[in-house]
């Protein structure tokens, strides 16, 4: 396994050099600004525990080319400007190659100084378009696809289950008048068009306190077989559901990515609602070496986790990058600075996560393009795979 996603033979310039003719001496330091308190902190919590225990877990497995890891983080409280001053402590003091930001905010405040430094490298729980962007964002990837290629892979994979139908779903999108909900949406819209998928209602809502009972009468008006949510992580979405069922709808509930945590599938399906969405990952239950190994290592580190969230996946596997990163510069015997990281990033266009991902990862875009659907098992009480990996 080991071997498996720390691979020394790459392409290009990362698969020549010595081993034993290392450029860089010491620890290799990621830094992060972490969400463990605040609004954000029940997804925080996990995103810093699943980069924490990576590190753990690969030091214990040899390391990095022969270096350790290291892993300095602070709470932000999703506050842009304290998660902005974190970063700069932790450059002066730490040096760092990596960097694991909060959100989207704090990768647009710190880009200039990242870029600036020439030395590090960084990633988010965010996945906006507007960070995936190697020539303007070099120094940054988004470890999924971004919000728009996620509705893409959900229009694809809705065209797909309904060939052969005498008509066409109808949709309705239900997004929050964020840059979470908003991002995705123009993607979709696109695809569906392209694939001749009715679009039948648009409704944006404020992020939270939403009373929805008028948009559920455009909802009732619109009469969609298919209702996406996007931008919310739980709230309003059962209050959505609650309701159309007061008007007569039962349409099939979807939505992407961090909606489709525990918290949304539990809550919906106790209104008897089976959540289906596109997932950028495996879930943590599921059977792949690199899930089995974080499995296993939170079993022993955190006996009481019970739930692996898809935030403690992300950013294990950004982790992973990060590590898989150096070893291609280390091996080359080039230092870790920004060009020759992001050279090595975009490198990896056939990465092996270690299952983590269903399909051999392309990073050359500074994103991963691809996706599963997953739907929500009543008997199982989990998330099961509902349609094979599509890449766009």
């Amino acid at each position: 396994l080991v071997q498996a996603t720390g691979a020394a033979a790459t392409i290009g310039p990362f698969g020549v050099g010595s081993s034993r003719a290392q450029a860089h001496k010491g620890d290799i330091v990621i830094g992060a600004a972490q969400p463990i308190t605040g609004v954000f902190a029940f997804a925080g919590a996990a995103m810093n525990n699943g980069l924490g225990d990576f590190v753990e877990w690969k030091n214990a497995n040899g390391g990095v080319a022969g270096h350790k890891l290291r892993y300095v983080a602070e709470d932000s409280g999703f506050k842009v400007d304290q998660a902005a001053a974190i970063f700069k402590k932790i450059m002066a003091s730490e040096k760092p190659s990596f960097f694991y930001c909060d959100g989207t905010p704090c990768v647009k405040a710190v880009a200039q100084d990242a870029i600036a430094s020439g030395h590090v490298m960084t990633t988010s729980t965010s996945l906006a378009a507007s960070v995936a962007d190697p020539v303007k964002m070099p120094q940054h990837f988004v470890p999924s696809p971004t919000y728009p290629r996620l509705h893409e892979i959900l229009m694809e994979h809705i065209a797909r289950t309904s060939q052969g139908a005498a008509t066409k779903p109808k949709i309705a999108y239900v997004y929050a008048d964020t840059e979470f909900g908003r991002d995705g949406i123009p993607g979709g819209k696109a695809r569906a068009e392209k694939l001749g998928l009715p679009i039948v209602a648009e409704i944006v809502t404020k992020q939270s306190g939403v009373d929805v009972t008028t948009e559920v009468a455009q909802l009732r008006r619109a009469r969609p077989d298919i209702v996406i949510f996007q931008g919310y992580i739980l709230a309003p979405m059962p209050e959505f559901v609650r309701q159309m069922r007061e008007a007569g709808l039962n349409p099939q509930i979807m939505g992407t990515a961090w909606g489709l945590d525990k918290p949304a599938y539990d809550a919906l399906a106790a209104l008897g609602v089976r959540l289906t969405g596109v997932s950028a990952y495996r879930y943590g239950h599921e059977d792949a070496p690199m899930i089995n190994a974080m499995r296993n290592h939170a079993a022993k580190a955190r006996p009481d986790m019970k739930h692996i969230s898809p935030f403690y996946i992300s950013s294990w596997l950004c982790g992973m990058a990060f590590a898989e990163i150096a070893e291609r510069c280390i091996k080359a015997n080039k230092p870790l600075t920004l060009p020759n990281m992001k050279a090595a990033l975009e490198s990896m266009k056939d990465w092996d996560t270690g299952g983590v991902t269903g399909l051999l990862v392309d990073l050359s875009s500074h994103q991963i393009p691809s996706g599963r659907m997953y739907s929500y098992d009543p008997d199982k009480k989990l998330m099961e795979p509902a349609g094979s990996w599509i890449k766009v």
